[in-house]
């Protein structure tokens, strides 16, 4: 029996350490981002929300490592919360001026108020430190939850538009196998408060990853052949008329009645000879040619 108590403790704080150490990969994944953030100075669009989530998480937990106690949940919660505000403070420092004023009311009301008052409430209002540790515990798997299905709308968009492009899979490997190792750790533990949201954790983490695999490669969408509409513009090129042809290149290609006098022959040989001077150049300055759709020219001399 003494035997198999230490192999359960030798167990239990493995998966401990185990759940630390991928624990802070998974808080490290956003490095990236925010050094993009700090190249572009700009938050580039990114909301501060899951930011602010994850730190009031990682406060109710360590509220409830405390009541327990439990070392490795105070030490990987701990650890969070710091890295949670720097990532918060940091965002603040970049955004514009709507963006911070919203993130830090979201500072205020869930890391400020909610939080004060889950530690007033559970503190004073309940007596008995059991009932205290189930209440904090629970509120934590919610908030854990809330975490956790955060992805969703990621998965959602993958599914509608068959792209895995845009899914984080190396942050959703580390949290899937961060999810197995508290889940462990709950379990040999019998701490339901830490194993029900690992489980949850493990399926939408395994979700996800298959997801990726699936639609890693976009199918290619088919576009519908759109038949251009063949618009023929007239365009009156010049006319001696209205515009008195000044340029001596410009009634080269312009005067027409110069060849009235010539024989057939003469008169469609100079006939080919000005449409292909007309076609590679305007004959008139104030002439628009649109190429977007077949033209028809008219060189009008009369």
């Amino acid at each position: 029996m003494a035997s198999f108590g230490s192999d359960h403790h030798r167990w239990v704080f493995a998966f401990g350490v185990l759940g630390n150490l991928v624990s802070i990969i998974a808080y490290l994944g956003p490095l990236p981002t925010f050094y993009r953030i700090y190249r572009e100075k700009s938050t580039m669009g990114y909301e501060a929300l899951p930011y602010v989530v994850a730190l009031s998480s990682a406060m109710l937990w360590m509220h409830y490592a405390l009541l327990k106690p439990a070392t490795l949940l105070i030490s990987i919660n701990s650890l969070g919360c710091i890295i949670e505000t720097l990532y918060i403070l940091f965002y603040i420092l970049y955004a514009s001026k709507q963006a911070r004023k919203h993130t830090i009311k979201l500072v205020g009301m869930l890391n400020v108020g909610l939080i004060c008052a889950i530690f007033v409430v559970t503190n004073y209002a309940l007596k008995e430190v059991s009932v205290r540790i189930m209440v904090v515990g629970w509120i934590c798997v919610a908030f854990s939850v809330s975490v956790f299905a955060a992805p969703l709308s990621i998965v959602f968009q993958v599914v509608r538009t068959r792209n895995a492009e845009f899914m984080p899979v190396a942050l959703s490997a580390t949290l899937t196998l961060s999810a197995v190792m508290w889940f462990f750790y709950g379990f040999l533990k019998a701490d339901m408060c830490v194993t029900v949201p690992n489980i949850m954790g493990f399926f939408l983490g395994v979700l996800q990853m298959m997801l990726y695999v699936i639609y890693r490669k976009p199918k290619p969408l088919v576009a519908e052949k759109k038949v251009p509409e063949h618009v023929i513009n007239i365009v009156m090129l010049c006319n001696s008329d209205v515009h008195p042809v000044v340029d001596s290149q410009t009634s080269s290609n312009c005067d027409v009645n110069s060849t009235a006098d010539a024989d057939e022959n003469e008169d469609e040989k100079k006939d080919e000879e000005t449409v292909s001077a007309v076609a590679d150049e305007p004959c008139s300055s104030q002439a628009q040619v649109h190429l977007d759709s077949p033209a028809l020219l008219v060189c009008s001399a009369a």
